[in-house]
Parts: structure tokens; C-alpha cells; sequence
């Protein structure tokens, strides 16, 4: 429970006390403000203590810093002479010295590094550093140390390179003395890289001369492509030797072999065959058209697929379309990573053959004259080049076979247009020894390794 106290009545103060002046601010009252007068009396009081305070404690002659400003200085008491010199040379009077990291601190940014860091003609080893055009300093304050009349050391053995160097050593680069370093200058990259005479070179342009990937593609030891691949890792062998370098160039003479890890590389490779439907196109996706390649996948693979070879999502990479099929055929597609199936299919020598049936109809419901079939068989032009020649027969009353050792873009439609025949469908059946058979539309499998185009 708490206690209230109540403060007391303050009682009359006693009479021969006299009241007490009110409180104001932080002070007890009102101070008066002096005169002028009065200052200048109470300063030249306070000043007249402080004269007399000095002359009690150091006489008539007050040191320097107590004198004031309007008084002559004091007379010098004078030094005291102090321990004699001997032989040393008195302190220069004049300004002082600056001292060498004064010097240093002082001295404006030098330029960058010379790029090839050079010795400078003429520079000795361990000499003055002369290379921003200062003048030589002395070592210390008694001058270089003079070694001219030093005898060398019998049990020490010479220096280094007191004497000639020995026959069988090889010289070593400049030494870099711009700056006092005694260390011998970093080699320069264009040495340090520079061949060995020995070292074969295939770059020269020698008549008769091919680029080395393209006699690999000719040869069918690789597509151009991995031939580029290969050679900056070491996998090509030219009579032997390593190339290395992009673009070299050889005889057609010369043996090119490649190493078991290049070998190993292609094995891996895949190539797929896909039964493709209507409404997706070979190559890349175009007018809102998927391509062909989003087939692939583990759902779509065919339940029959004997190949051996089992889905991994490394095949999907580099998978491009060996040959054109167009988004309104259906039939045998060809999608491969190796470079060498592609360049057997569509290479511009290739003699594989590509077989197609194909539904037509006449405009006016006659059958097609004999003279236009064996047109369609040799003798018509595409783009002004004339066409190969084809076989061509008919399977039916309304299907033709047609069998091509070349494909150009949209050619049976474009065929069968120029002799009044209507296309109602085109089915790609086989591409070289490999056939569709009974391969599902939108299924696919893997070349079998016993088969070959």
C-alpha cells in the first residue's frame, strides 16, 4: 500500500535574515554589466599581477615566448660551447637536403612498361638505374664502394660470368636491367612457340594440294565436320605425323589415318529411320510446321525395333535429316549424326537410289500416252538443268513407281506437272538397301548395324 506524505508550510523567513531575490534562468540573478571604464581598470590590474608574478620567478629577462608583442626582444645569453668536432665537416647551412623517399614521393608517375621489357644498350648488370634519364646517386654518403683493389678470394671459385661461357651451354635471353633487376627478361611468346625445323607443316598451297577435311570426305573417313572436330584434338595422322591445324592441306598421295578414339567417336553415333506423317517437315520448323525430329522419343519408338541400341538423350543431339521429304509425302525418313551416311545420301556424287509410289489422275480422266511416260522417265528439265535419269512404271491403274538417284525440291510433283498429272499422294518406300517395311506412321527405329544404304 502506498504512503502519501504532504510537504510542510513553508514558514516565514526570520527577521534579521533579508529576502531572498527571485530565481531567474539558470543563474541566481541579474549581473550588472561593467562599464568601459571598468574593464580597461580590471584588465590593467589582471595585468599588472602577471608582470609582477614573472619578474618574482625569472627577474628582469623573461624568456622569449613570455614576451610580449610591443617589447624589444632579449639580448642572447649566449651558447655554450658544446663537444669538439674532430675531423668531421660541419653541417651544411644551407637548405636542407630532401631525403631519397621525400625524393621519391615527390617524383612525378613514370609511363607504363615498355611492352618488351628490353635491357638497354650498352646497361652492365647491377649498374645505375639510369632508365628514366636520372643521373646517377652515390651509394651512400661516403660514395661507391671502390673494389678495384680487393683481392679475389683463392677458395672461393669465380663468378659466373667471369669467364668465357662453356661450348655447351646454351645462351640465355637478355637481362633485364631497366629497373636494377638482375633476373634474366621473360622470353617472348613468339619464341617460346616457335617450331622446330623438323616439324612437318601441311599449309602450304602446293599444286595439286586439297584441304585435308575434304580428302578425309572423299576418302568416306569422315564428314568434313568431324574432320574439323578432329584434327585441332590430334585424332588425324597424315604419313604418320600429327596435324593439328585447321585448314592444312595435303597430296592426294599422302596415307591420312585417324586414331582409335576418332573410331570410337563415330561408332557411337546414331542414325534413325522414322516412318513420317503428313504435316511435319524434314528440316527445320517452318510456318508454324513441327519438324520431324520431335518424333523421336521413347514413346514413339517402334515395339519391333531390333536394332540392339538402347534410347539416350545424346542421340537427339546433331540429328539432322539426310534427304527432303515434303509436308504433304509420307514414307521413309532418314535422320543421322554421322557424318558419313549424310554425305552418302545427299553428297553431290551420290548414286544411292530412292524409291517413291506415287497416286495420280489425269484432269480429264484419259490415261497417260506412252510418249509422256518415257518423258517423265529421261528428257525433262527442272530450273533449267536437265534431270537425271529416272525409272519410272506404272504398279497399277492409278500408281506409279518412281525411282531417283537425285532429289530436288518438290521433283516428282514438279515430274508429273509437266505431262498433265495430278499427285493425290507420294509414299517413300526405300532409301539405297534399307526399306520401310512395316514400320507404324509417326514410329521410328535405329539402323540395325547389318544394315547399310
Amino acid at each position: 500500500m502506498a504512503t502519501l506524505k504532504l510537504k510542510k508550510a513553508a514558514g516565514k523567513a526570520a527577521p534579521d535574515k533579508p529576502a531572498r531575490a527571485p530565481l531567474r534562468g539558470a543563474g541566481s540573478g541579474v549581473k550588472k554589466r561593467p562599464t568601459l571604464a571598468q574593464a580597461q581598470a580590471d584588465r590593467a590590474e589582471r595585468e599588472a599581477r602577471y608582470q609582477e608574478q614573472l619578474r618574482q620567478r625569472f627577474g628582469d629577462q623573461p624568456p622569449a615566448e613570455f614576451t610580449r608583442r610591443g617589447e624589444p626582444p632579449p639580448m642572447s645569453r649566449g651558447k655554450p660551447p658544446g663537444r669538439p668536432t674532430g675531423d668531421n665537416k660541419p653541417r651544411p647551412t644551407g637548405p636542407v637536403a630532401t631525403r631519397r623517399d621525400e625524393a621519391q614521393m615527390q617524383r612525378p608517375r613514370r609511363d607504363p612498361l615498355p611492352p618488351a621489357r628490353r635491357a638497354e644498350p650498352g646497361a652492365q648488370r647491377g649498374g645505375p638505374n639510369t632508365a628514366f634519364g636520372r643521373p646517377s646517386q652515390p651509394a651512400g654518403p661516403f660514395g661507391p664502394r671502390d673494389t678495384s683493389s680487393r683481392n679475389p678470394n683463392p677458395r672461393n671459385p669465380p663468378p659466373r660470368n667471369a669467364g668465357p661461357r662453356d661450348a655447351g651451354h646454351r645462351d640465355a635471353p637478355p637481362r633485364n636491367t631497366a629497373f636494377g633487376n638482375s633476373r634474366p627478361a621473360p622470353q617472348r611468346r613468339a619464341e617460346r612457340f616457335e617450331r622446330d625445323d623438323d616439324e612437318p607443316v601441311y599449309h602450304a598451297e602446293q599444286p595439286g594440294s586439297l584441304r585435308l577435311s575434304k580428302r578425309m570426305s572423299e576418302l568416306g573417313i569422315a564428314s568434313r565436320r568431324e574432320a574439323d572436330e578432329w584434327i585441332p584434338k590430334g585424332w588425324v595422322r597424315v604419313d604418320g605425323e600429327v596435324v593439328k591445324e585447321l585448314g592444312s592441306r595435303v597430296m592426294p598421295g599422302q596415307r591420312i589415318t585417324v586414331d582409335a578414339q576418332a573410331r570410337h567417336q563415330q561408332a557411337q553415333r546414331v542414325t534413325v529411320l522414322i516412318n513420317k506423317p503428313v504435316g511435319y517437315v524434314s528440316g527445320q520448323a517452318e510456318d508454324g510446321y513441327e519438324p520431324a525430329y520431335v518424333l523421336v522419343k521413347p514413346e514413339n519408338q517402334w515395339h519391333d525395333d531390333n536394332s540392339g541400341v538402347r534410347f539416350l538423350h545424346t542421340h537427339l543431339r546433331g540429328l539432322a535429316p539426310a534427304g527432303r521429304l515434303d509436308i504433304d509425302s509420307v514414307g521413309l525418313l532418314v535422320l543421322t549424326q554421322d557424318g558419313r551416311v549424310a554425305k552418302q545420301l545427299i553428297g553431290e556424287n551420290s548414286e544411292i537410289e530412292k524409291e517413291y509410289l506415287v497416286r495420280v489422275q489425269r484432269a480429264d480422266g484419259t490415261p497417260l500416252p506412252d510418249s509422256e511416260l518415257a518423258l517423265l522417265r529421261h528428257g525433262l528439265e527442272l530450273d533449267g538443268e536437265p534431270l537425271r535419269e529416272a525409272q519410272v512404271e506404272w504398279v497399277n491403274e492409278d500408281q506409279l513407281r518412281f525411282v531417283l538417284r537425285e532429289g530436288k525440291k518438290r521433283q516428282i510433283r514438279r515430274m508429273c506437272e509437266a505431262v498433265g498429272l495430278e499427285v493425290l499422294g507420294l509414299k517413300r518406300v526405300r532409301i539405297g538397301r534399307v526399306m520401310l517395311g512395316d514400320l507404324p506412321t509417326g514410329q521410328w527405329r535405329y539402323l540395325r548395324p547389318d544394315e547399310a544404304f
